[in-house]
């Protein structure tokens, strides 16, 4: 039987992953908009339209013939996808991926926090993120099939990038002293998440960088790269910011993992965001 991938709210994180699968995988990949269903098929997926709220016989199809399952659809007060699946037959089913946050630690003052670190969401946003964990951990559990929680921490890569900020006029320094952020490049984010999906993998992993650090520091570094003048610094305001970017602020830790390459057998490519930015710059001139 032919392992077929299924790739709900299918973008950005997720096409690393398919890349990262390699050959021998069928993937089904959903989508809201015909056109990016056009784009899909003409890269070789097998695009499957679907929105929350609307019809779900397509959906209810590629779950029916799905091995291996991620999505990446954010939960609001209930997670979309989840009641969705509740009614559908998954007879194939072996392994599902929830692509989480580490927003469901909540703040650790600047402290560092593994796997083993309890969680204990302080927003409105990791509160949520942590009910669709647990609840995507029972609907797995209830049909005997493995779920891996899968943390991610701030992504980057080509084209989503400090270096891109820059060139298009949106990079800030913004200053908050002891604030520090860890970030994945995208392409070690699929490496893990397609390895974690071969291996069936279970449980809770940390996707980072080892190299938490303030977010000024990498676009310095970005403009060092490139030779364009940084941004001024300015003083931390959370009224400047959008509600998005005042819940990553509100909350301050060092991750690390120490399941993803003892576990998994991945080591990072990009460790530090100066290893991730100087191939992206190297790439993009």
């Amino acid at each position: 039987m032919q392992p077929t991938f299924l790739s709900i709210g299918h973008g950005y994180s997720a096409a690393a992953v398919i890349e990262a699968l390699g050959t021998g995988w069928r993937i089904l990949a959903t989508t809201r908009s015909p056109e990016r269903a056009e784009g899909f098929a003409r890269a070789g997926l097998t695009p499957v339209l679907w929105q929350s709220g609307g019809p779900d016989a397509a959906l209810a199809s590629a779950v029916a013939e799905a091995t291996h399952l991620i999505t990446s659809v954010p939960p609001g007060a209930r997670d979309p996808v989840l009641a969705a699946l509740r009614g559908m037959d998954a007879p194939g089913l072996q392994w599902i991926g929830y692509l989480s946050a580490p927003s469901v630690y909540g703040d650790a003052g600047g402290g560092w926090l593994d796997e083993t670190a309890p969680t204990r969401p302080g927003s409105v946003r990791g509160q949520a993120r942590l009910k669709a964990e647990e609840e995507w951990h029972a609907f797995g559990e209830a049909r005997g099939v493995p779920v891996a929680r899968l943390r991610i921490a701030g992504i980057y890569g080509p084209g989503r990038s400090a270096i891109d900020a820059l060139r298009e006029g949106r990079a800030h320094r913004r200053i908050k002293p002891g604030q520090v952020f860890n970030r994945i490049h995208v392409t070690d984010l699929g490496r893990i998440v397609a390895a974690a999906a071969q291996a069936r993998a279970q449980g809770p992993f940390n996707l980072c960088d080892g190299a938490p650090c303030p977010p000024q520091d990498v676009i310095a570094y970005a403009a060092e790269l490139t030779g364009m003048t940084p941004p001024p610094e300015e003083p931390f305001d959370p009224q400047a910011l959008s509600p998005m970017a005042r819940s990553f602020y509100s909350e301050n830790k060092r991750l690390r993992s120490v399941r993803v390459e003892p576990e998994l057998g991945v080591s990072l490519r990009y460790p530090d965001y100066r290893a991730g930015l100087a191939a992206i710059h190297a790439a993009t001139g």
